[in-house]
């Protein structure tokens, strides 16, 4: 399981023109999902998402973690983050979690999220368009190892 977690000050999703999910001050999150993942990887990783210290302290310094700052989840589905990319000119899909299962997984990923933070999603399965002001830019790939 990989998130690509951007901190932005704002974020949106759109689905065939509607917005389906936005947050102001916080973190976007990329989700892709693996064959192997299970539910506590993916709790691992969300602890390790929601613990991060990437927005600044007064001094200005990366000390702080989203609930520190007030900020919002916008949780994206993100297949493609579990693409092989070793090899040749096009990317391998052949490790991602079959569509089924990986939104089961996500939703499960997404309730416990909503737990302990506000959260907002893109829809699963969805041609989806992101906007996003990229406050930094801060971009971390992360992983539940």
């Amino acid at each position: 399981m990989k998130a690509l977690i951007q901190r932005v000050s704002a974020a949106s999703v759109t689905v065939a023109g509607a917005t389906v999910g936005e947050i102001e001050r916080g973190l976007l999150v990329f989700l892709g999902l693996d064959k192997s993942d299970t539910q506590a990887v993916a709790q691992k990783l969300l602890n390790k998402i929601l613990r991060y210290r990437i927005f600044n302290d007064a001094a200005g310094h990366m000390n702080l973690d989203v609930g520190q700052v007030g900020g919002r989840l916008l949780i994206v589905s993100q297949f493609t983050l579990a693409a092989d990319t070793q090899k040749g000119l096009r990317p391998s899909f052949s490790s991602a979690m079959p569509p089924a299962d990986a939104e089961v997984l996500f939703e499960f990923f997404v309730r416990e999220a909503a737990l302990v933070q506000p959260v907002a999603t893109g829809r699963f399965g969805a041609d989806m368009q992101v906007s996003l002001t990229n406050d930094g830019p801060v971009t971390f790939l992360l992983s539940a190892e």
